[in-house]
């Protein structure tokens, strides 16, 4: 069945902003032929203990303006605001979704489906001290695999880019690339499975890399 979908950019795609900043700048450019309209929505960003996202309608934050019109090829900077002037003593983190609203698009009467296109781009007010702080365990649930599990017990977000499981020997066992945010006060899991063969018993060492290309190593032990 046909489909038809708009076709935008949103920059910067991480929004960062200290306590003291009233504002920052974003720009939406619509890269089709066709006109476009775009709402925004912000909400707190939460995670549950488990790692899943927990997103609440907020007004702490506000675009302007929160409807985007943009003709073919057009861009427009739009400004994200926040309301409150208080200095918070952890970072706070919520999620500016921006949304294509597809009615608003001229219809074709050969297209069945529209089909909405949408960007959730973090965004983090972090004061000046704020840190992350993770500490990371293994635990076996198969002959192949082993669960890490990382807290963060710091004031800031973690962001790992990838979790590698190495022998004590400093070769590569199992890794999961897939990446995470870690909210403070969240533990999150990730499997590692070993292509082949069992992942022996004892020490080994979990290395976890970060999207500023840092990397920390933890001295685990994996149980029989």
């Amino acid at each position: 069945m046909p489909a038809a979908a708009g076709q935008f950019s949103v920059t910067p795609v991480h929004i960062y902003m200290s306590p003291k900043d009233r504002a920052v700048a974003v720009t939406i450019t619509n890269e089709s032929d066709e006109p476009l309209v775009m709402q925004a929505d912000l909400y707190q960003w939460k995670q549950k203990p488990d790692g899943q996202e927990d997103l609440v309608l907020t007004e702490d934050l506000f675009l302007a303006p929160p409807i985007i019109k943009l003709a073919p090829r057009a861009r427009q900077v739009v400004r994200l605001a926040r309301v409150s002037r208080a200095m918070p003593t952890a970072q706070l983190t919520y999620r500016l979704i921006v949304r294509e609203v597809p009615e608003a698009r001229p219809s074709n009467k050969n297209l069945e489906i529209q089909i909405a296109l949408a960007f959730s781009l973090p965004v983090f007010i972090t004061p000046t001290d704020a840190k992350s702080k993770l500490a990371c365990s293994v635990e076996r649930i198969a002959a192949d695999t082993v669960k890490a599990n990382c807290t963060n017990s710091g004031n800031a977000h973690s962001r790992s880019t990838a979790v590698q499981l190495n022998n004590s020997a400093g070769e590569k066992m199992a890794i999961d690339d897939v990446g995470a945010y870690i909210l403070p006060g969240i533990t999150r899991g990730f499997e590692l499975k070993r292509k082949e063969g069992r992942i022996p018993s004892g020490k080994a060492t979990l290395q976890v890399s970060f999207a500023d290309g840092t990397n920390e190593k933890y001295d685990v032990s994996i149980a029989e």
